[in-house]
């Protein structure tokens, strides 16, 4: 099958439609790849768009929600930032009057700090004062114990001249048998001599003046007991008792 024909005008040099064929078929084949890996890269990039398509819808919908989030942490950051400069206000306030306050408070210290030096001071001067009293008063309490001791002795030597008052008050009983002796004679002297007469007119006379001085005696001495009573200081006169006629 030798091929006869002539190979002009197909083939400018004889093998060239071979070589065509050739290289169509290889390219037929190239394009069957190609066509193949399109579908391959087309059934790929499907699967990648639509991945890419959801993603992007994801990322819209994270987009839109991140953009709200975004306008509310504004809206929250805007009411924040006034709520924060309301604080911040607030607090420069309360901070001018917390130091107001504190130099109040200050002052106020140096006063009581001062007050208390004084007190310090003025209670050293009564401190001083009362030890130099109390050592008076000791002075004084030695001196007035001494009194007391003395008091005492005296108080039992008044006790033991009361019971020698009470002792010679029992010359009253005869002061009074002596009266009684009298009233019987003087009622019985009517005939007596005369100097029986001037004899019981000297005993009435004695009898009134011992009842003055018993009288006065028996007053100076409920007087001195009631002082005795309240602790005073007293001391009994001597009673000279005069002896009976």
């Amino acid at each position: 099958e030798t091929n006869t024909l002539p190979f002009h005008p197909f083939e400018n040099q004889q093998g060239d439609i071979l070589r065509v064929e050739k290289e169509h078929q290889v390219l037929k084949e190239q394009l069957k790849e190609a066509e193949e890996k399109f579908e391959q890269l087309q059934s790929r990039s499907s699967e990648e768009v639509g991945a890419l398509e959801e993603l992007l819808r994801k990322s819209v919908e994270e987009t839109e929600v991140s953009q709200n989030e975004l306008d509310w942490f504004h809206q929250d950051s805007e009411t924040q930032g006034k709520k924060w400069q309301q604080e911040k206000k607030e607090n420069r306030d309360a901070l001018k009057a917390l130091r107001g306050t504190a130099k109040k408070h200050t002052d106020t210290n140096e006063r009581y700090l001062k007050t208390i030096d004084d007190k310090e001071k003025q209670y050293n001067v009564y401190l001083n004062t009362f030890l130099d009293t109390s050592n008076k008063f000791a002075n004084e309490k030695v001196k007035l114990e001494e009194l007391i001791k003395k008091s005492q002795d005296d108080c039992q030597e008044c006790v033991k001249r009361a019971v020698k008052a009470e002792g010679e008050g029992k010359n009253n009983g005869k002061c009074w048998n002596l009266t009684a002796n009298v009233q019987y004679f003087s009622s019985s002297a009517s005939a007596a001599s005369t100097s029986l007469k001037s004899q019981i007119e000297a005993w009435e006379t004695f009898i009134s003046s011992v009842k003055e001085q018993l009288e006065k005696v028996e007053a100076e001495y409920e007087e001195k007991m009631e002082l005795a009573k309240s602790g005073a200081r007293v001391s009994l006169t001597k009673v000279e008792v005069v002896d009976i006629p």
